[in-house]
């Protein structure tokens, strides 16, 4: 199957979880964000907010971000100071959509040689998410508390095309929820304002080709799984 340079840039695209220093230049950055700034959006609300962090700034909020994490292992109450202002997962999790995760899940372990028992090494895989997996670009993406649920749609369009176009310039990126538990380290940091609401976090920068962990390949459902034709 020959593919368009569309698709393969869509198809190209994946969640990679170790990143090369090189640093990625601003005008490669402005552009990724101008050309997904062309997401559609109700009404043209154009709701996203993006906050980047380089250098310091990322450096900083790595440092906060995994001392909270290290200490919420040693004292697991202190979960109650980091939560979620929305439940981007189930509250109680189902099949099909249960057995997707243990399979993404495991499959990660897996490649790493993280097994089931070793709390440790999952601790610190877990911990990789806040250091943007070495990426020398944090982004942080906010939405108005006005805005409705719509806007969480819109949202979605907008940072698959960061995504995509992030694969225009030759670069890779993971988008992250594990940062929304830590919006009040995030937010004051970052300069976002108390009517903003935290959305995610992604890593961007240039894959390292030479990680393990960046061989896997999620699978996908098939078309026919998820879809009915009527006529």
């Amino acid at each position: 199957m020959t593919l368009s340079a569309i698709d393969e840039a869509i198809c190209s695209r994946r969640s990679m979880r170790a990143f090369t220093p090189q640093e990625v230049a601003r005008a490669d950055i402005e552009h990724i964000l101008e050309v997904a700034s062309r997401a559609p959006s109700g009404t043209n609300c154009q709701p996203w907010k993006v906050y980047v962090l380089q250098g310091d700034t990322r450096n900083t909020l790595v440092e906060q971000a995994c001392a909270a994490h290290d200490a919420m292992r040693a004292d697991p109450a202190l979960a109650e100071q980091y939560k979620e202002e929305y439940d981007y997962y189930p509250q109680k999790w189902v099949s099909p959509y249960i057995d997707r995760r243990r399979e993404n899940g495991w499959s990660l372990y897996g490649l790493l040689g993280i097994g089931k028992a070793d709390r440790e090494q999952m601790h610190l895989q877990h911990q990789r998410n806040f250091r943007f997996f070495d990426a020398p670009v944090g982004l942080m993406f906010t939405v108005d508390r006005v805005m409705g649920r719509g806007s969480l749609v819109d949202y979605g369009g907008f940072l698959q095309s960061i995504m995509v176009a992030a694969r225009g310039k030759g670069l890779h990126t993971c988008p992250q929820a594990a940062w929304n538990g830590f919006a009040k380290l995030i937010m004051p940091l970052i300069g976002a304002g108390s009517d903003e609401m935290l959305v995610c976090g992604m890593s961007l920068g240039y894959a390292d080709e030479t990680a393990v962990v960046n061989t896997l390949n999620t699978p996908r459902v098939p078309v026919q799984d998820f879809t009915r034709w009527l006529d």
